[in-house]
């Protein structure tokens, strides 16, 4: 009788944690690599857990995978790694319990870090050894990441017949991080060939069985859990593992009321999770009818603040103007509120404040932005780095801009650490920039990068980042487009220092709906030129005007009227072509960005003049 089978008829125990044993008996390596080193350790954890009751049990394969293993710079063993961790678990086995070959998730929070390409390539790797050793089936478990998963699903699928088992892991209850509900993934897991749908891993048994209890019993195939054994604790450099044996006791009767038929354990579990699970399940009879909640989340729409027109809708109406003044290096903001001041009285329609740029610490945005929007009504656009905080970081500070009514940001991934004043911190980058439009998206639908309802849908309005000045502008414009797919509302440039350049941008982009914000920098001096041009990512000069501004030698009064010049024949080249503008502060000298304001205003002024002569 073969795996499914048995399933139809009873509920099947598997066994529990590898890694947790192993840590626990001082291994602090490779858990792979003992197949090779020290067999005779992982044949006894097998022994343990079917001794313990365990009718299922895998192969200590979770990360012996191409990527995973290149990090103990193991990536040429993948085979030797994998075949011998089958036929040590067969070994063990003798016959007495099924031995699923184990394929663990790569994907975290930051897709971009392992594209599907490579997802697909090492998955093949390692599945075409498990197969060829002979497993009596494939347990691909702990994927956050629901579109990986359906993609080695399908090609383990179309390779074998061998029954699998595919799970989800949760950061949320009920959940998966893109917000799909538990019950859908695992209804669509099923239609893609999966034989057992279920959960390992991230949540202990109490919030396992609350999200199964929102889940129907499949149409064809089983269910199936492998909850930790609790939250870990952080103890003197380790992690531990609380609970208590006999309440997987209690646990794992729940788990049968679910409709559950194959259960073990993840992180955390040991043989005495097992042996109790088994204990509790001694007659193995399955549920076939189960009673499903539906839960409903309550997500309203903030109706009490007047919300501004969004900076994309103005650039698509009527000339906009944004005004880049970077927040102060130092304490104290007298002199930055001065130049925010100027520049509201000027006319221009937001205030864009950088997030610490080029890596350097500077005052918070987000408190300069509340400032300068409570004091002088100025509107603020915040920008948003990958660099600085981590997933929570990133929720949380939306999170109260969103409560601070501050509604425009843009969303970059921001210079690397090194290159500033700490190059020695950490550059966070737990999402791609990507990434972090998608999740300011799902906050205006409501809901958290985990997919849990945050009570309010946010309105913000979304900027990205274009960068045109590179050598293949088509593939910076394939960028652009995959950032409007993700939720974009509009762009900033770079800034531009070729009216050429401007022509080109426009020629590339004029197909799509999306507003563009021209990026113009005044420059100040030649030293600042070639800085900017050699040294600072993403800008290039063009020769005619690095030589404009060295010929104004050391002169600063006279380097500026230049710069000053530079910006005004890049904003005619502009005006024409782009309805937006986005002037950038160079060092604080914002008198030099109030008179291109006004420059802009004075040409829109003379254009709506022109046409009324002629109209």
């Amino acid at each position: 009788m073969g795996l499914l089978d048995e399933l139809k008829q009873r509920i099947l125990i598997a066994d529990g944690a590898m890694g947790t044993l192993l840590y626990s008996h001082g291994v602090d390596r490779c858990f792979e690599e003992l197949n090779l080193s020290n067999p005779d350790e992982i044949i006894h954890i097998h022994e343990a857990y079917i001794a313990a009751g365990a009718d299922v049990i895998q192969t200590n394969t979770y990360g012996a995978n191409y990527v995973k293993l290149a990090r103990y710079g193991l990536q040429d063993e993948v085979p030797a790694i994998n075949r011998a961790a089958v036929r040590l678990a067969k070994q063990a086995a003798n016959g007495g319990a099924y031995v699923l070959g184990t394929i663990g998730g790569l994907r975290t929070l930051n897709k971009s870090v392992v594209p599907l390409d490579e997802v697909k390539r090492t998955f093949r790797e390692q599945l075409f050894v498990l197969l060829a050793e002979g497993v009596d089936g494939v347990l691909l478990e702990t994927y956050y990441d629901l579109e990986e998963l359906e993609t080695v699903l399908a090609i383990a699928r179309k390779e074998t017949d061998l029954p699998i088992i595919a799970h989800v892991s949760l950061h949320e209850v009920g959940v998966l991080q893109d917000g799909t509900p538990l019950a859908d993934a695992l209804s669509r897991l099923e239609a893609l060939g999966a034989d057992v749908v279920g959960l390992n891993c991230r949540l202990g048994p109490h919030y396992m069985i609350q999200s199964l209890e929102e889940v129907p019993l499949p149409n064809r195939a089983f269910l199936s859990a492998y909850p930790n054994a609790s939250l870990p604790d952080y103890r003197d450099g380790r992690l531990v593992y609380e609970t208590n044996a006999e309440y997987f006791e209690e646990a794992a009767k729940a788990f049968r009321d679910q409709g559950v038929r194959l259960i073990g354990g993840c992180c955390g579990t040991t043989p005495k999770h097992i042996e109790a699970m088994a204990k509790a399940l001694a007659d193995r009879t399955p549920v076939t009818e189960k009673t499903v909640k539906r839960r409903t989340a309550s997500v309203s729409v903030q109706a009490d603040r007047p919300a501004p027109t969004p900076l994309p809708e103005l650039a698509r109406t009527r000339r906009s103007v944004i005004v880049e003044l970077d927040p102060p290096k130092k304490l104290g903001i007298d002199k930055f509120l001065a130049g925010a001041k100027a520049l509201h009285d000027a006319g221009i329609d937001a205030l864009t404040l950088a997030d610490n740029s080029l890596a350097t610490p500077r005052i918070s945005n987000a408190a300069v932005a509340t400032i300068v929007k409570e004091r002088l009504g100025v509107r603020p656009l915040v920008h948003i780095t990958c660099r600085d905080r981590n997933l929570i970081g990133l929720q949380s500070h939306l999170m109260g801009l969103h409560t601070l009514g501050i509604t425009d940001v843009l969303a970059i991934t921001g210079d690397p650490s090194k290159i500033g004043d700490f190059p020695g911190a950490t550059s966070v980058y737990d999402v791609s920039s990507f990434d972090l439009i998608r999740l300011i998206s799902q906050f205006n639908e409501g809901l958290s990068y985990s997919g849990k309802p945050l009570g309010q849908k946010t309105n913000f309005s979304i900027g990205a980042a274009f960068n045109p000045n590179v050598r293949h502008l088509d593939k910076a414009v394939e960028r652009m487009e995959k950032k409007i797919q993700c939720g974009a509302h509009y762009f900033l440039t770079q800034p531009v220092y070729s009216e050429e350049k401007i022509v080109q941008i426009y020629e590339a982009t004029k197909h799509l709906a999306t507003p563009i914000y021209i990026g113009i920098m005044p420059l100040v001096s030649a030293r600042n030129a070639e800085f900017l041009h050699h040294e600072v990512p993403g800008i290039t000069l063009s020769d005619e005007i690095r030589a404009r501004m060295a010929a104004c030698g050391g002169d600063p009064v006279q380097a500026a009227k230049e710069g000053i010049a530079i910006a005004k024949s890049l904003i005619d080249a502009a005006f024409d072509l782009f309805n937006g503008i986005y002037l950038i502060t160079p060092f604080l000298r914002y008198d030099m960005t109030v008179e291109l304001v006004r420059y802009i205003h004075e040409k829109e002024a003379a254009a709506k003049e022109r046409k009324v002569v002629h109209g």
